[in-house]
């Protein structure tokens, strides 16, 4: 186990003294936050760089260069680009990127960028921000944790089936109940134009196509379902609608430098508006929520450890990590004890399901 340390090495917004550049200015002018500003840079980059790479797998190339720009998209879009970019599609759609003078930019991550990757347009909101926030991984959640044993990696492959193939038709379904009209338009929208697209550009290069938008959207998929079964994989089965018992948060590692503080999903659910550069401070300032709620902290390792570890059932690496916060426990064997018994699956029957929309 580890104590809690007073440091705290997770990027937070340190304002600039110095006078900013003309492009500084420009970028300022244009979004809503200047804390946004590394987003700006970001989709310069992805622009510059991965977007190019796309478009040349198109053109009939000599195959051993076609091959080495189709090696280094790979290696670009899931090595260095996945985590950041999909983070940022995160934040921003949970906080309005460009102000309103340029609203139609707002549009250029999920349409443009986003397909690159693997995220069908506007489905990551319409599920993110429609459903899963409002359900809180309850029984309505089409993402919902609980029904499944969260340390065995049989139940995670049933986890990942389900919402690989009927995820989407789960969401529409939802949407339809909760007389949503608007985000079953833009869930369904997305997913149809995305697969559209793909049908179509298969006729033109298949390779490409298969490398630009399939394979980035069989890993995207994946990923997402890690993530979000290691975020909610502690559960406390008598309060599992409390966000300090149905998730976790991940302090000092450089997965939030790179992601954005996505390692703060305690928080991150308890107030879904806050900026990620606020939430270490928020942390720190609200630490004796977090132990009177016997919230799990861990430090030093993200949520690939924690799905990993589940997955091995090294329950020992994860104790290593978790943050004794209150100095509740007293050893390891305890802590283990503790998080076992917050991977056990849960009957749904049991727990009822939430009314967050009317």
């Amino acid at each position: 186990m580890k104590a809690l340390t007073n440091v705290i090495t997770d990027p937070v917004y340190v304002k600039k003294t110095g006078p900013d550049s003309f492009l500084q200015r420009t970028f300022k002018s244009m979004i809503r936050d200047e804390r946004d500003l590394p987003f700006v840079y970001l989709s310069l980059e992805l622009s510059l760089i991965l977007l190019p790479l796309a478009v040349i797998l198109y053109l009939p190339l000599p195959a051993w260069a076609w091959w080495t720009a189709a090696v280094l998209y790979q290696v670009l879009n899931n090595f260095r680009y996945k985590g950041p970019f999909g983070l940022m599609l995160h934040c921003t759609s949970h906080r309005v990127f460009f102000n309103k003078k340029y609203d139609f930019l707002n549009h250029y991550l999920p349409w443009v960028l986003g397909p690159l990757f693997g995220q069908t347009p506007e489905t990551y909101y319409s599920h993110h921000i429609g459903m899963h926030h409002p359900e809180n991984n309850m029984p309505d959640d089409d993402s919902c944790t609980m029904p499944f044993q969260r340390d065995s990696f049989r139940g995670f492959s049933k986890y990942l089936a389900s919402f690989f193939f009927a995820g989407v038709i789960n969401l529409c379904r939802y949407f339809i109940k909760k007389h949503r009209k608007k985000l079953l338009v833009r869930a369904s929208r997305g997913e149809l134009l995305f697969f559209a697209a793909c049908v179509g550009l298969s006729f033109v290069n298949f390779p490409a196509t298969f490398t630009v938008f399939m394979l980035p959207f069989l890993i995207s998929r994946i990923i997402m379902m890690v993530g979000n079964w290691a975020q909610h994989a502690f559960i406390d089965v008598n309060a599992p609608d409390n966000s300090y018992k149905n998730s976790i948060t991940c302090i000092n590692t450089k997965y939030n430098h790179k992601c954005w503080n996505d390692g703060y999903h305690i928080s991150h659910h308890i107030k879904p508006s806050m900026h990620w550069t606020e939430h270490p401070h928020y942390f720190k300032q609200t630490l004796q929520e977090y132990i009177d709620n016997e919230a799990i902290v861990f430090d030093g390792i993200h949520f690939l450890h924690v799905w990993l570890w589940l997955m091995s059932k090294r329950y020992d690496l994860l104790a290593r990590h978790f943050v004794n916060i209150g100095d509740k426990y007293s050893s390891d064997e305890e802590i283990i004890a503790f998080l076992r018994g917050r991977t056990k699956k849960i009957d749904l029957a049991t727990v009822p399901a939430t009314s967050a929309i009317a």
